[in-house]
């Protein structure tokens, strides 16, 4: 399908354009008991060497997250998320050529996280967690990730009701946007994900992706977040997160077929070919255009 193109605005003027070709995000965890990679770059020194790693191997995107929001994990003060990433960022300070994010829903968190230089919030809860995070977003002047959820980590699996998934999630992500467009926020400045995992049980989450498409009507740019969640194993059978790369390639391939914008995954060089070959795809079926898959914007 033909993928709309989006101009994001960072601090300091510069423009993030979204849908010439699909972006990877790659995932720093500084967390503990994160359920891919949970106490593997606890360590600062060892977070910032995977995030320059990742910027190395292809990442557009690094999202630098303090806080498991796995299902069933418990909430953290803002004190120890910020003691956790602020080392992170103050040493990847200078280091980094692209745009950094953070993966929190809190507005204390995501205003000292834009001191140290990050570019754009990436919020679990759609601003249902923590709503002066709104305010921040619009006063600091940075775009946001409203992700579908419902509840909290630790009982997200009990909201996991739906009949239709797909109209489910469509109708509580253009909330989400009224949500922050009342808030303060730009409409222009807000990005969508159709939270895969989160309260949502594994036919949930694939049913989610196969209708990825129907979120283009909400005229927003799209990230999806396969990487070897849980939902996958409906598909290859119980292995564990580090067995499961194959099967979120081909979540990628899928997202990027139905219209993804970016891409958030753990294994960054793996996955930029994948968005690569399947860009190069998606092109030759638009029309004419660059082999390699990128594409002019209009916007």
């Amino acid at each position: 399908m033909r993928r709309k193109c989006y101009s994001l605005l960072l601090p300091g003027g510069q423009k993030l354009v979204l849908g010439r070709r699909t972006l990877v995000m790659g995932i720093v965890n500084v967390t503990p008991d994160s359920f891919a990679d949970g106490g593997c770059f606890l360590e600062p020194s060892r977070a910032v060497d995977h995030a320059l790693a990742l910027q190395e191997a292809g990442a557009d995107l690094l999202d630098i997250g303090g806080e498991s929001t796995r299902p069933g994990s418990e909430a953290m003060t803002s004190s120890e998320e910020l003691r956790r990433i602020v080392p992170v960022l103050e040493q990847l300070d200078g280091r980094v050529r692209v745009p950094l994010s953070v993966d929190t829903y809190k507005a204390d968190v995501a205003n000292v996280a834009i001191d140290y230089g990050v570019s754009m919030i990436n919020d679990v809860s759609a601003l249902t967690y923590d709503v002066e995070l709104a305010r921040v977003v619009s006063e600091r002047g940075v775009p946001i990730v409203l992700m579908h959820n419902r509840g909290r980590p630790r009982d997200m699996y009990r909201e996991a009701n739906y009949g239709n998934v797909a109209a489910a999630v469509f109708r509580e992500l253009q909330l989400a946007i009224e949500r922050a467009v009342a808030a303060g926020v730009p409409r222009s400045q807000i990005v969508i994900d159709p939270g895969l995992g989160f309260a949502k049980r594994s036919g949930h989450s694939i049913a989610a992706l196969a209708n990825l498409v129907v979120l283009a009507g909400l005229d927003r740019p799209i990230l999806v977040g396969p990487s070897r969640k849980s939902f996958l194993t409906a598909a290859i059978g119980e292995v564990g997160p580090s067995e499961r790369e194959w099967a979120t390639a081909g979540a990628v391939s899928a997202a990027v077929l139905s219209g993804a914008h970016i891409v958030r995954v753990h294994a960054v060089a793996e996955h930029s070919d994948v968005v690569r070959t399947v860009d190069a795809i998606r092109s030759s079926s638009d029309g004419p255009s660059d082999p390699t898959g990128v594409r002019s914007c209009s916007m």
